[in-house]
């Protein structure tokens, strides 16, 4: 299937991450576990349902916000020793890169508003 690839990519994060989530200790797994889980499928609905909107640019930067909680739910995991290191700086790369790609289509967005 030929994605946009932000939703791709937001894919593969979903895929890689959530299997490491659910093996969090039940303490964690209730409350921090499944908040980022939620904010995961969330930012892949969003993301698909922006790609039909016709206007796109407010929900694009509602989703600025909601990326930014994401990697400081995942720094907490980083802080409460429940992820090594190593998969914090991968998947705060993945995280990162949906970002930039995120902060690409809202600059699109833009100059489409402004020469329209």
């Amino acid at each position: 299937m030929n994605e946009l690839p932000i939703i791709q990519k937001t894919y593969d994060l979903i895929k890689w991450y959530v299997p490491i989530l659910n093996r969090l200790p039940q303490n964690h797994k209730f409350m921090l576990g499944n908040r980022i889980i939620t904010g995961l499928y969330d930012l892949l609905d969003a993301l698909i349902v922006a790609k039909y909107a016709a206007d796109k640019l407010e929900q694009l930067q509602f989703l600025n916000s909601k990326i930014d909680i994401l990697r400081h739910q995942t720094r907490l995991l980083l802080d409460f020793e429940l992820i090594k290191v190593q998969r914090y700086e991968y998947v705060t790369q993945l995280i990162n890169d949906i970002g930039t790609d995120l902060g690409a289509w809202i600059k699109q967005q833009r100059k489409r508003q402004t020469s329209s």
